[in-house]
C-alpha cells in the first residue's frame, strides 16, 4: 500500500493480486490469434467457443466482436471470461488459448458462462492429467 498526503492509495495490483499474473498469461499480438485461428483445434457452445494449441507456456487470449454489443456490454463479458478462465489456470495444460465470445454470452452470467468454459475445456481434453 502506498501512502499519498495522508490517505492511503491501494494500487490495483495491490487490491486484486491477479494484474501481474493476468498480463503473465495473455496473448497479445494479431498474428498469435490468427496462428489459434488456423492451426489450432477448437470447440464451442453456445456462449462461446475455445481455440487451443500446444505451446511451451501458457498463454490466452479473448475476442469480444461488436455484434456482442456496445462498449460496456463487451468489456462486462470480456472481464467475466476472464475471471472464469483464471479459476481454471492450474489445471490447464500449456498451450495457447483463445476464447471467442458469441452473442449469447452478453445475456448469460458469470455462472453460467464458468459452466459453459469448463464443458469446452474438459470437452477438448485440456485439463493436466495430474488434476481432475
Amino acid at each position: 500500500m502506498n501512502s499519498w498526503g495522508g490517505f492511503a492509495v491501494i494500487t490495483p495490483i495491490e487490491r486484486f493480486g491477479w494484474e501481474d499474473m493476468e498480463k503473465q498469461y495473455r496473448l497479445r499480438k494479431n498474428g498469435q490469434f490468427r496462428y489459434v485461428y488456423k492451426k489450432g483445434k477448437g470447440g464451442a457452445c453456445r456462449e462461446m467457443s475455445v481455440g487451443f494449441i500446444k505451446g511451451p507456456k501458457l498463454l490466452v487470449g479473448f475476442s469480444v466482436s461488436k455484434k456482442i454489443g456496445n462498449a460496456v456490454t463487451r468489456n462486462k463479458v470480456r472481464r467475466r471470461l476472464r475471471e472464469a478462465f483464471r479459476a481454471e489456470l492450474p489445471k490447464l495444460r500449456r498451450g495457447l488459448y483463445v476464447v471467442t465470445a458469441r452473442e449469447a454470452a452478453a445475456e448469460a452470467d458469470f455462472a453460467r458462462l464458468s459452466q459453459s468454459l469448463r464443458y469446452l475445456l474438459r470437452r477438448q481434453g485440456l485439463y493436466r492429467d495430474d488434476v481432475k
